[in-house]
């Protein structure tokens, strides 16, 4: 993480309410946060691997942390991660991302997004469906970008709506499989400023058949179902 990447996301945490109280409060939110984000991006994943990564970090990196005392054990990490505001913590993460990406990320810089659906292990509970989150994630960082839960009434699709109204498409590629594939979901995209890259099933027949007859005539420009010269 460079310098100026690190700075800024330290002083990003002050938008984020701390849930703890004063009593015993031995560590400063933005210490808490900012090793958990920094071991996130180096790979580590769970309370006990964040741990065992910070303690092995030198002293004067704890110290630009903000920590003044050595690091708590993964207890503190899960105590405090259990009781944030989620949606208050991720709107801070996705503009925090925003602002790395413009440092980082030139004109030429093709910038691809993928959205994608995934249901959370661990979270299905008697009669209630588990907890599904719909995900947009940068190609070059593979940070998330932002996501939102798929409600149990509504689809990937309808979610995807709502989650794009959300971010910033202008100069974005939106990659997404066949579900995606949608009217209102790309013009959505494009009335935005971004592009779109959907592959087209079975799920749409009558748009998958127009384009096999498409590509399948000989004025065609370029079709990859040809198998001899034109």
């Amino acid at each position: 993480m460079s310098s100026a990447c690190g700075e800024s996301l330290l002083a990003s945490w002050s938008q984020v309410s701390d849930p703890r109280g004063c009593k015993g409060r031995r560590h400063t939110l933005a210490a808490m946060l900012t090793a958990v984000v920094s071991a996130l991006l180096c790979g580590n994943r769970g309370y006990q691997a964040i741990v065992e990564w910070l303690h092995d970090l030198p002293v004067d990196v704890w110290h630009w942390m903000g920590y003044t005392r050595r690091p708590p054990k993964e207890d503190c990490f899960r105590d405090l991660l259990s009781r944030l505001d989620p949606e208050s913590l991720e709107a801070v993460l996705r503009g925090w991302i925003s602002e790395v990406l413009e440092l980082e990320v030139t004109d030429e810089d093709l910038a691809a997004v993928s959205i994608d659906g995934k249901t959370l292990c661990g979270t299905l509970r008697k009669h209630q469906r588990a907890v599904h989150l719909l995900a947009a994630v940068d190609h070059q960082t593979g940070c998330v970008l932002s996501q939102c839960r798929v409600d149990a009434k509504t689809n990937e699709h309808k979610a995807a709506l709502e989650l794009l109204k959300e971010m910033v498409l202008e100069g974005q590629v939106v990659v997404g499989d066949a579900m995606f594939c949608q009217r209102d979901l790309c013009e959505e995209i494009v009335d935005s400023g971004g592009d779109y890259l959907f592959p087209v099933k079975e799920n749409q027949p009558g748009l998958l058949r127009e384009i096999k007859q498409e590509l399948a005539t000989d004025s065609v420009a370029f079709s990859p179902l040809r198998t001899t010269p034109a």
